[in-house]
């Protein structure tokens, strides 16, 4: 069997190029062996610097004193140790508001190609899988808590989820290693805590190798997912479309292609393409999706999401960022001239051409009439349309004024009053 310092080394293997590795100690057993053992595996192989750091949630009294404990441990070890403090949002659910907001701090604290090794292992794994199980989770859920994700300007390790608690106990024993408890760990209130205490001791005792066999399970769907993962990208190839104007920067699909598609493929395929852009609704909550795909025609239907939302426009389908669901400022622009203006909350305005008198820039009300050569005065609004630009951007384009008189619409060429000639405005939405 192999020691515990065998098992970090074969873990962190691909990880010893990094620019240095952070331990997340919260000075309880299971990271103070990890943090002893990276101490003991540098005496035996070269390894990248290695640090420790504290994040002090100050939610209860006995947390006091384990800054305390957790410095006296790194300087036994010689390792650097930060200790942070966070404020946690008690309104909302304590536990998972203090997770937040300890992955939050120790995100800004980590270097670029910084490592911050976390130890959770097996028994937190099997927690993981059960309870995502419970909460109905699909296959991408059920892959539980993979052994890497991008944190920050670095990256979340797990060196130790094959190795089961009992170990890290036999480990810290022989070590004459001493931790702190924390007390909330007896509360069956948690759910973690409920199965931990209460559920998984049968489940264990009733089959041994339960802890082995979720793991294959865990490793079941990751391959699942990667199949999945494989199919959503030959269909985002298939439906992936132009913005109109072709200078927005969103990403858009086409629905056209995606109609034809089965309902699962159609979740499998904007779970995908939104995955890191904000989180989705389980399955039985997609009715958002479903109104978005049947209304009729002229509607503008929008789908909200946590992060933003999905809007159709013709046979367009965009992401919108949260911003852009926002009304910007007024650009309080009363002359411009030639050169670069930042508009705020709404990218940049570069104008050039211009031989007249400065120019007032402001965004559509309605009612704005525009002079075309040719073509005599048409209303904005109609003339937006033919040029297909998108409703959700019609009250962002910056529009150019002479007094009162409307001679230039930003990034649409077309829509130049005949006294603009020559005239050069381009548009630099956020993106």
């Amino acid at each position: 069997m192999k020691t515990l310092i065998e098992t970090l080394q074969q873990q962190l293997q691909p990880h010893t190029g990094a620019r240095g590795w952070c331990v997340a100690l919260s000075g309880g057993l299971d990271s103070s062996v990890l943090l002893h053992a990276l101490a003991a595996l540098r005496q035996q192989y070269a390894c990248p610097p290695l640090r420790a750091v504290h994040v002090h949630h100050g939610l209860q009294a006995v947390a006091e004193s384990w800054p305390q404990h957790c410095q006296a441990l790194c300087a036994q070890l010689d390792v650097p140790l930060q200790v942070i403090r966070v404020q946690v949002d008690t309104h909302a659910s304590t536990e998972r508001a203090a997770r937040q907001a300890r992955y939050a701090a120790l995100a800004n604290l980590l270097l670029p190609d910084e490592r911050l090794l976390v130890a959770q292992h097996a028994d937190d794994q099997s927690e993981t899988l059960l309870l995502r199980l419970l909460r109905g989770s699909g296959v991408l859920g059920l892959q539980a808590m993979p052994a890497s994700r991008p944190l920050g300007p670095g990256l979340l390790v797990r060196p130790l989820l094959a190795v089961a608690r009992r170990d890290l106990e036999r480990y810290a024993c022989q070590a004459g290693l001493s931790w702190v408890d924390d007390p909330s760990n007896a509360s069956d209130e948690f759910d973690r805590n409920f199965l931990r205490n209460r559920v998984l001791p049968l489940l264990r005792q009733r089959w041994p190798r339960l802890d082995s066999v979720w793991l294959r399970t865990t490793g079941h769907m990751r391959e699942a997912q990667g199949l999945l993962d494989e199919l959503a990208v030959l269909d985002l190839q298939q439906v992936r479309s132009s913005p109109q104007p072709d200078w927005l920067p969103l990403e858009c699909l086409d629905l056209n292609g995606i109609r034809p598609l089965s309902a699962a493929r159609q979740r499998n395929l904007l779970r995908y393409w939104l995955r890191d852009k904000t989180l989705l609704p389980d399955s039985a909550h997609w009715a958002g999706w479903l109104a978005l795909l049947q209304a009729g025609t002229d509607a503008q239907p929008l789908w909200q999401l946590q992060n933003g939302a999905l809007v159709r426009h013709g046979q367009r389908l965009y992401w919108l960022a949260s911003h852009w669901l926002q009304s910007p400022p007024a650009p309080a622009l009363a002359q411009v001239a030639n050169g670069d203006y930042r508009l705020p909350d709404n990218g940049l305005l570069r104008v050039s051409g211009l031989a007249c008198e400065p120019l007032r820039v402001a965004y559509r009300t309605g009612g704005e009439q525009l002079q075309l050569l040719g073509r005599g005065r048409r209303d904005l609004k109609r003339l937006l349309q033919e040029q297909g630009v998108p409703v959700f951007v019609r009250n962002r384009v910056p529009l150019l004024f002479a007094g009162e008189q409307l001679v230039a619409v930003a990034g649409l060429p077309a829509l130049r009053a005949k006294e603009a000639v020559g005239l050069e405005v381009a548009w630099l939405p956020p993106s």
